[in-house]
């Protein structure tokens, strides 16, 4: 084959054909690099053939960008794709996990290995991830101390009712989260949160009244018989049941 520039072997790694990309492949070895293999990786005829090849060579295993697209690629046989997920960034296993073209499997591995890096990462770091988590990350992150992690998994799409009450419902929850919670515009407005924030005696005294107008009797009942609570709260309780407060 003609030998021709970085830029011509980038262009032709993209946009060529299986057979000429397998032939492209086999005669510059020693060209191929990030630059050029992100244009390979995008090529929709990229083979297992072609994929074999590239796990065979050792120098191109030694860049990161290889090993992330080795990873993601359909055509990497899975036991190898896994073994390249364990050494990614947090950022490369947040992608994969949110990458529906992924294979199963792949996006759960990668799920678990954040998960296990989770604790070692910065508030910054929690709430990129906060925003875009699974259910795994999430029954990690909400109950993560930093309010700014908690409001950034608050709009998270694939947050459900379900796996926030354990939060609302807490003995350790910080006060300014279940204000915050109680504040949010949709999930402030679900009935279940709201009744869960009112019985919860780490919310404050002031967030926890707001709430109970909003209540049907018989939850006020509860919370009024409450000794756990405040008796600001148990008293307000009362008073809207039309009782005599405690």
């Amino acid at each position: 084959m003609d030998e021709m520039g970085p830029e011509e072997l980038r262009k032709r790694l993209r946009e060529a054909a299986a057979e000429e990309l397998r032939e492209l492949v086999g005669a510059h070895p020693e060209e191929l690099e990030p630059i050029a293999l992100r244009q390979l990786f995008r090529n929709p005829h990229l083979s297992r053939q072609v994929i074999e090849v590239l796990l065979a060579n050792r120098r191109l295993l030694a860049f990161h960008e290889v090993r992330k697209e080795l990873a993601r690629h359909p055509q990497t046989p899975e036991a190898q794709a896994l073994r390249f997920v364990s050494g990614l960034f947090w950022r490369d296993l947040l992608e994969l996990i949110g990458d529906n073209r992924v294979r199963p499997r792949l996006r759960r591995a990668a799920e678990r290995h954040l998960v296990d890096r989770i604790s070692g990462l910065g508030a910054g770091e929690k709430v990129a991830i906060a925003r875009r988590a699974g259910p795994l990350l999430v029954s990690q992150l909400r109950h993560d101390s930093e309010p700014r992690v908690i409001a950034a998994l608050l709009e998270n799409p694939r947050l459900t009712e379900g796996s926030l009450l354990p939060l609302v419902s807490s003995e350790t929850a910080k006060p300014e989260v279940l204000s915050l919670l109680a504040r949010h515009p949709r999930w402030g407005l679900r009935y279940p949160i709201r009744v869960s924030l009112a019985r919860n005696r780490r919310t404050p005294a002031q967030t926890a009244l707001s709430l109970l107008p909003l209540l049907k009797k018989q939850d006020l009942k509860g919370i009024e018989q409450d000794r756990r609570l405040s008796m600001v709260v148990r008293r307000r309780a009362a008073v809207l049941l039309g009782r005599t407060p405690p």
